[in-house]
């Protein structure tokens, strides 16, 4: 919705890419408002796990079904919401590397142990080239001495994991998604549009420090609210 797309109005979705129902070409949408590719999702996700539990590689079925499209694109990003279930380790099982936002308090510090645990399992038993690519700190308010702390401990336990980006609070981000926008075209001079767009730069530098040129296909999954795959060709 955030993308400027009716998720009631799909003909096609993630639920019929997992269930083999249609392909990655056929599910994506190449013209959208927000200016990438996207394959949507709705409420029909919701009946996928119980399809995937009686279908053979059932936690490869999104790996799979991208295969086909990979190579035409820099960078993939998988949004999942935050708790482990067959749609999410679907992500983790294709993907090169899990991005994990986080708001600076004491819940999530504590959350965030619990799926570094799930991460290593992952790597362990069905993808052994997944890794932690970054931790980025959300709604972040440095006047807070609760942030500043959490903050403290992210960096102290993770290290360079850590980016040094960070996305603050802001209203335009909060407004950009009620319009169908990402907060770069919504606002583009926003401090949280702002903050996204250095994230890109940041990301894109690191994974050219790792090894990665813009020519290698790296999937990329944040553990979020929602379950859209949004396929990105360029980041400028």
């Amino acid at each position: 919705m955030g993308s400027g797309i009716d998720k009631h109005g799909l003909e096609l979705s993630s639920y019929d890419l997992l269930t083999g129902q249609a392909s990655a070409s056929e599910s994506r949408l190449t013209e959208t408002p927000a200016g990438y590719h996207l394959i949507g999702a709705n409420g029909d996700l919701t009946a996928a796990e119980v399809e995937l539990l009686s279908l053979a590689r059932r936690e490869f079925r999104l790996k799979m079904a991208l295969d086909e499209v990979a190579d035409e694109y820099d960078f993939i990003l998988l949004d999942n919401p935050p708790s482990l279930n067959l749609l999410t380790v679907n992500a983790l099982a294709c993907s090169s590397g899990v991005i994990i936002p986080m708001q600076c308090e004491y819940y999530a510090l504590e959350g965030i142990s619990a799926l570094v645990g799930t991460i290593n399992k992952i790597n362990q038993r069905l993808n052994p080239e997944l890794r932690i690519e970054g931790i980025l700190r959300t709604m972040f308010d440095p006047r807070m001495s609760l942030t500043r702390d959490v903050s403290s401990h992210l960096v102290d336990y993770f290290g360079d994991k850590v980016y040094r980006t960070v996305i603050p609070r802001n209203v335009r981000l909060a407004e950009a998604p009620s319009h169908g926008l990402p907060a770069l075209l919504y606002d583009k001079s926003s401090r949280g549009a702002l903050a996204y767009l250095a994230l890109a730069g940041e990301l894109i530098r690191k994974s050219a420090e790792s090894g990665n040129s813009t020519g290698d296909k790296e999937v990329q999954q944040p553990a979020m609210a929602g379950a859209d795959a949004e396929v990105a060709k360029e980041m400028n």
